[in-house]
């Protein structure tokens, strides 16, 4: 059985793309800072995969010899998101940034909200998860008004108590918003941010997030795989990235560490194809709460798994990880960080001590995902299979 796990590092970028000035992003590198605010980090298995060869990482100590392959990628779409990330490693590009409302929605989309979910809004505005929480969860709970807010990516959002608007009507809510937020209003997610607490301060996020986003704008690679009656397991968010399109099969994750678990479970199982995971917790834990300290105890956290994860993999598994973006938490503001994403790839038919040197596109790595897999190739990207495999 042929076989790829592919783990998204959630916004682990490593150093600003040539062009990250237009997007507002000077001198960022979301590793690099984080090596610089906390030199004492401890990443011993990222490193034998090369993270600190990879070509500009001189900030982390490289090793000797590598015990895979190991580069970078620059990102043609232009954003710096979760959706445009993942979908131009997927093989679509989006050549048009997603709208954003950088004031808030307009009144006449905020009515019609309203208007269908039968719920007053507060907020309509750019904030921080956890800011806007604290300056409307108590109201919140006494009104049982909604809070709806986005940011600087192309995004609506809309928080609700638990205890207060349940999950189901919360889900609903997203779905109504979907339909509103379509055409010239378009927005990349609708996303469900349900919390818990009582009061300002001790407000928390669960796990109960959902995303409701647009379907690609062109098969995937994850088509491409479905349609050659392969499996195409989402693990955290990515079944909600692509809206459910090219997957066989989901399951939402509680952490980071949940998803190494689920992804350790699907790898002990028999299938063959993707297992596709995403570890969010990065980005949304530490990366938009400029959390320095908690970005790099998750990052020591994760790379302690990673021997348990290679002792699962069969012969013919490939192991590929590489981020969606960057969220330098020593940057300004709360938002992602347009910048290079580290690749590492490693298995048993994978050369050692490789470098793949800076890929033009994250497209190239769906492109060499699928020449693994052996199926069709997406019209954008290069895969590198034949300069990996031994």
């Amino acid at each position: 059985m042929k076989r790829v796990i592919w783990m998204i590092i959630d916004s682990v970028g490593i150093g600003a793309l040539p062009d990250s000035a237009k997007f507002g992003d000077e001198g960022v590198n979301t590793l690099g800072n984080i090596v610089k605010a906390h030199s004492d980090i401890q990443i011993p298995n990222l490193r034998k995969l090369g993270v600190g060869n990879i070509d500009g990482a001189d900030f982390i100590e490289s090793v000797e010899n590598t015990i895979g392959a190991y580069g970078k990628c620059a990102e043609i779409s232009q954003g710096k998101d979760t959706t445009t990330g993942h979908w131009e490693m997927t093989g679509v590009l989006v050549e048009t940034p997603f709208k954003t409302f950088e004031n808030g929605f307009p009144k006449e989309i905020i009515d019609e909200f309203e208007k269908r979910t039968g719920r007053k809004v507060v907020a309509n505005k750019p904030a921080s998860g956890t800011a806007i929480l604290d300056e409307y969860g108590e109201h919140q709970i006494k009104t049982g008004d909604v809070i709806v807010y986005t940011s600087a990516d192309s995004v609506f959002q809309i928080a609700a108590h638990e205890e207060i608007i349940s999950l189901d009507e919360l889900y609903k809510m997203c779905e109504i918003a979907r339909e509103i937020m379509m055409g010239d209003n378009a927005v990349a997610r609708i996303i469900a941010r349900p919390y818990v607490g009582k009061s300002a301060g001790e407000f928390t996020r669960t796990s109960n997030r959902r995303d409701y986003s647009l379907n690609p704008f062109g098969p995937t690679v994850l088509d491409m795989i479905k349609d050659n009656n392969l499996d195409v397991i989402g693990i955290g968010k990515i079944e909600d990235i692509f809206n459910g399109q090219g997957i066989t099969e989901a399951i939402h994750t509680e952490d980071n560490m949940d998803g190494v678990d689920q992804t350790i479970n699907y790898m002990k199982k028999e299938n063959n194809g993707l297992i596709f995971t995403n570890l969010v917790d990065f980005d949304s834990k530490y990366g938009h709460r400029r959390d320095t300290l908690g970005y790099k105890e998750a990052l020591e956290e994760f790379d302690a798994r990673i021997p348990e994860i290679m002792e699962n993999m069969n012969d013919e598994d490939i192991l590929v990880i590489n981020a969606d973006h960057g969220n330098d938490p020593t940057y300004k503001g709360t938002d992602h960080t347009r910048e290079y994403i580290p690749l590492l790839v490693y298995g048993k038919q994978v050369k050692e001590d490789l470098n793949l040197g800076i890929r033009n596109s994250f497209a190239d790595i769906g492109a060499t995902v699928n020449d693994i897999l052996e199926v069709q190739l997406p019209k954008n990207g290069t895969s590198f299979k034949n300069d990996i495999m031994k």
